[in-house]
């Protein structure tokens, strides 16, 4: 914190702020990386949380900790069998079959793999194949404890942490203790996982493209989660999938539709993509494990995605901005102009030889680099949807890396009529604006009239309103007061040293000095971000030769 704390302000509590080289911020960023692994569980959750918030972190942040995984060591067998006990029973009667070396670890809990007696199964679907095997997901013992310590202690962080932070900066943390404090627990509840589960496989039911587990309502409770153990290759071993006759680029095409599919069709999605939650069956299918983190997006959020996507794929600049604000994320205060720059750049860097040959997640990236440079919001729910366009967009290029998201996102959103429907708003749009326009005219006339007989009759006045946004005037008026401080300090001080006063005089002197900083800071003081763009095309060409 002190150390983020000095890269804000150049004397911590005072002092300018300061430009901070990437290697510097790559070097916080591993100490922090390190710290977060130190501390163990929900530490590491939150780094992964702040890996999807550009808002509050610089770029190198984001890719440090954009690496950080589940990599705990797991409890002890007799620790976890105890927690299994509590919830369901004695193993041995519950289970024909139980493997206690756990098949995947994590932070918050760990996975099993067993199998059922056929007299005890029940699931939240028809019966299936009698005693068959399954993945038995069981919370870590006494996580609960150490959680909530965890978040006693980042609520007494936070506040000291604002202290050094800016007004945009302080939302967006204020925020995103909020975010995490309600993740983690949600994370946690193993009933509302097999919920979100059960309803994003319902959603699949006539897809045969895809496998997700079904839920063992017999077996599972608010610390241990029974499912349908589906065996599949690891989505990006490109050997064992090449090996197999699998074609990659249909799978990369189906995972990027099923996530438009959860995301602007279903409101409900799988938020935690990386490879070691997705495989792929030896027909094909793509699995889906582990929806701890899972998120809803409401029908408004939806259909600005929508918007957007369909705004970049027309590289309409004014679309993408009013979605932006629409959605919350752009404040419709902003200067359209400097962010309209910015979006051009993103799109002209990004793209290729054609119009639509360009990357969702280096489009994505500029913006996350805007959102560090500019005075921008992330609601809670789009941090999610970001993160998941990204990370899918990650895994979809190590499947193909020709592969071509705008124009996969651009065919589903025609072949769900999105794209027409569009069109329609538009042409509603064009036609009210023609009418009212055609309103205007025959009512321009007699004002116009009414305005010049005024203007004859030396009858009209003119009032003027000068907005202040950079606050000149204030800055002027601030000036000017220093200026006249300073002169009469000076003049007391030269008096007095002739009166022989030399205390007085010095006091005088050191008022001075005073005045002088304070009006030499008053001319040194940054402008504001709206006055001119922060973001270039050298530098944007600069950062990817970096990269």
């Amino acid at each position: 914190m002190l150390a983020y704390a000095r890269d804000r302000r150049r004397f911590l509590l005072f002092g300018r702020p300061r430009r901070v080289d990437p290697e510097t911020h790559r070097h916080r960023a591993e100490v922090l990386l390190e710290s977060l692994l130190t501390l163990g569980p929900t530490f590491i959750k939150l780094g992964q949380l702040l890996s999807t918030r550009p808002d509050v972190l610089p770029p190198a942040y984001i890719d440090v900790l954009a690496s950080l995984q589940d990599d705990v060591p797991p409890a002890p067998w007799p620790e976890a069998k105890r927690v299994l006990e509590d919830e369901l029973g004695p193993v041995d009667e519950r289970f024909a079959a139980f493997d206690t070396d756990p098949i995947s670890g994590a932070s918050l809990g760990q996975v099993y793999r067993a199998r059922l007696d056929a007299a005890t199964e029940r699931t939240r679907e028809p019966a299936g194949e009698a005693g068959r095997d399954v993945a038995v997901k069981i919370r870590r013992p006494e996580i609960e404890d150490l959680v909530r310590a965890d978040l006693r202690v980042i609520k007494w962080s936070l506040p000291i942490l604002l202290y050094f932070v800016d007004d945009a900066r302080s939302f967006s943390l204020e925020n995103l203790a909020e975010e995490f404090s309600k993740t983690i627990r949600e994370e946690m509840d193993y009933e509302r996982e097999a919920e979100m589960l059960t309803e994003i496989k319902a959603n699949f039911a006539d897809d045969d493209r895809f496998r997700i587990p079904s839920v063992i309502e017999s077996h599972s409770g608010p610390r241990v989660l029974t499912m349908e153990y589906i065996e599949g290759t690891k989505i990006n071993d490109l050997e064992e999938l090449d090996r197999k006759g699998i074609d990659r680029t249909e799978i990369a095409e189906n995972l990027e539709r099923s996530y438009l599919q959860m995301i602007i069709e279903d409101g409900v999605f799988h938020a935690d993509p990386h490879p070691g939650n997705l495989a792929v069956t030896d027909d094909g299918k793509i699995v889906f494990y582990d929806f701890g983190m899972s998120g809803r997006v409401d029908s408004f959020v939806q259909e600005k995605i929508v918007e957007f996507y369909i705004a970049v794929a027309n590289q309409d600049i004014d679309g993408i901005l009013d979605a932006l604000v629409e959605i919350g994320t752009l404040s419709p205060d902003a200067d359209r102009g400097v962010m309209a720059e910015v979006m051009e750049i993103a799109i002209q860097d990004a793209r290729g030889e054609d119009v639509e040959q360009y990357r969702v997640n280096q489009i994505v990236g500029q913006v996350e680099d805007s959102i560090y440079e500019f005075p921008l919001r992330l609601p809670k729910n789009l941090a999610l949807v970001l993160r998941v366009a990204t990370v899918v967009e990650g895994v979809c290029v190590t499947l193909d890396e020709d592969l071509d998201f705008i124009s996969i996102a651009t065919d589903y959103l025609t072949e769900q009529g999105y794209r027409e429907e569009s069109i329609r708003k538009y042409l509603d749009q064009t036609g009210q604006q023609l009418r009212r326009t055609g309103e205007s005219l025959t009512r321009i006339a007699p004002k116009a009239e009414r305005a010049l007989n005024r203007l004859d009759r030396d009858d009209l006045y003119v009032r003027i309103g000068v907005e202040d946004e950079q606050n000149v005037f204030e800055d002027l008026a601030k000036r000017l007061v220093y200026g006249m401080l300073l002169t009469m300090s000076l003049f007391s001080m030269g008096v007095l040293y002739a009166l022989e006063a030399p205390r007085g005089s010095i006091v005088a002197a050191v008022f001075s000095v005073i005045v002088l900083i304070q009006l030499y800071r008053s001319f040194r003081e940054p402008k504001s971000l709206g006055a001119r763009p922060q973001f270039t095309r050298q530098k944007l060409r600069q950062r990817r030769r970096e990269e």
